[in-house]
């Protein structure tokens, strides 16, 4: 059995989202300039990667590539080699399989996120999937598939064992409590998950609302990996509105450290995912 204790934690700091504004909390970063000061604040309070959404001139949820690379260009220059950064390859209601694929392709980021359940889509079919994972899988993309349910897990596993998708460090995103009333999790919506993954993949976890940093040492507990921030949760554990995206981040750090398990680097990240 895996020793999940000697295995550092993975921290990601996601302080923004689709759909987060100002509005909502002064500290959701909407710019480049935002975005990289709350990058070097996360990666101080122990986050290792950075999953970013940017926005278009009216704060909207965008998948510009030239938005993209002025933000990244700026939150490298904030951070240096010292985090992995992650892009956001999301739909959000914008955006269809085709532009999104797209997108990743012309950017070629150091790290995606791709939510499975919107490329796997008729139009691109599985010939489709296997061109475009396996496009991820030569240019040593450090891919991210999300899974909202077990379903979308048990066609991960299909996708593999029938070699549409390729052999390449893939790294799983389960997402808890997704479609639960007022998006809200629990530990416990890991557990199915937990069962069904059979696969070697490291997994993480991210969490709706006031429980995600009781999801997130759940998680922590059982040998994954955790995403935190504004985008899913503007809660500390006790409650209170959090001050920023470092706060959440720097408690996820403590739990790591209660169940003795170490934080894990950019530089570790990098060796293990080939990025």
């Amino acid at each position: 059995m895996t020793d999940f204790y000697s295995q550092p934690l993975i921290i990601t700091s996601a302080p923004n989202g689709a759909y987060k504004l100002s509005t909502d909390h002064p500290q959701v970063p909407l710019t480049a300039e935002h975005l990289a000061r709350t990058a070097k604040a996360c990666l101080e309070a122990g986050a290792s990667m950075l999953h970013l959404h940017i926005r278009d001139a009216q704060g909207r949820h965008s998948l510009d590539v030239a938005g993209y690379r002025a933000a990244l260009q700026a939150v490298r220059a904030a951070v240096g080699d010292a985090m992995v950064l992650q892009v956001t390859s999301e739909a959000a209601k914008v955006y269809q399989a085709p532009a999104q694929i797209a997108m990743v392709r012309e950017l070629r980021p150091e790290a995606v996120s791709v939510g499975l359940r919107e490329v796997d889509q008729p139009g691109i079919g599985e010939a489709g999937l296997s061109d475009f994972f396996g496009w991820l899988a030569r240019e040593r993309v450090m891919t991210q598939v999300i899974l909202y349910d077990t379903a979308d897990l048990h066609r991960w596993q299909d996708l593999r064992q029938r070699g549409v998708v390729p052999d390449a460090p893939w790294f799983l995103l389960f997402v808890l409590g997704r479609y639960t009333a007022g998006q809200t999790s629990s530990p416990t919506d890991l557990v199915p998950f937990v069962h069904a993954h059979t696969g070697t993949e490291p997994w993480s976890v991210c969490a709706f609302g006031k429980t995600e940093h009781a999801c997130v040492t759940a998680a922590a507990a059982l040998g994954g990996h955790v995403r935190v921030g504004f985008e899913n949760n503007l809660y500390l554990k006790t409650g209170a509105v959090a001050p920023d995206n470092t706060a959440l981040v720097a408690q996820a750090a403590e739990a790591a450290r209660s169940l003795g398990r170490p934080l894990a680097t950019a530089a570790h990240i990098r060796e293990r995912f080939g990025s």
